[in-house]
């Protein structure tokens, strides 16, 4: 069973599912990111999710996808080794922000001010 918990940050919305993420639950899962698509800035916190399969990466990866068609930001935060060592074995890592807490996940989402971004494309 998954439980999915919704929250307020300060300026970003928490998406915290509970349980396994898995061909049983991915449905769910994936409504929930599907009426998420359209927040400005989407946090997804992985901390409770003990297990991840192929299907519920599939609907994680589809769901930042579709965040970011609508232009929005999207980061992810986990700290169960297990899961975070799948993230970046498959990449996926390459394709969002992961942090290991929460409050770097939101970080990410809240500093845009980064001034070295800027300055190399002018260079």
């Amino acid at each position: 069973m998954l439980n999915i918990q919704l929250d307020e940050g300060d300026g970003f919305t928490i998406c915290r599912p509970v349980g396994d993420l898995d061909a049983y639950t991915v449905g769910q899962f994936r409504e929930a990111l599907g009426e998420l698509a359209s927040t400005p800035k989407l946090l997804i916190d992985m901390s409770e999710v003990p297990f991840v399969d192929s299907a519920g990466l599939g609907a994680l990866i589809g769901g930042i996808r579709r965040a970011r068609e609508v232009g929005g930001d999207v980061a992810v935060c986990c700290n169960r080794p297990p899961l975070v060592r799948l993230l970046h074995t498959t990449g996926f890592d390459r394709i969002v922000t992961v942090t290991e807490t929460l409050d770097e996940a939101a970080r990410s989402l809240t500093d845009t001010t980064d001034s070295s971004d800027t300055s190399a494309e002018h260079s």
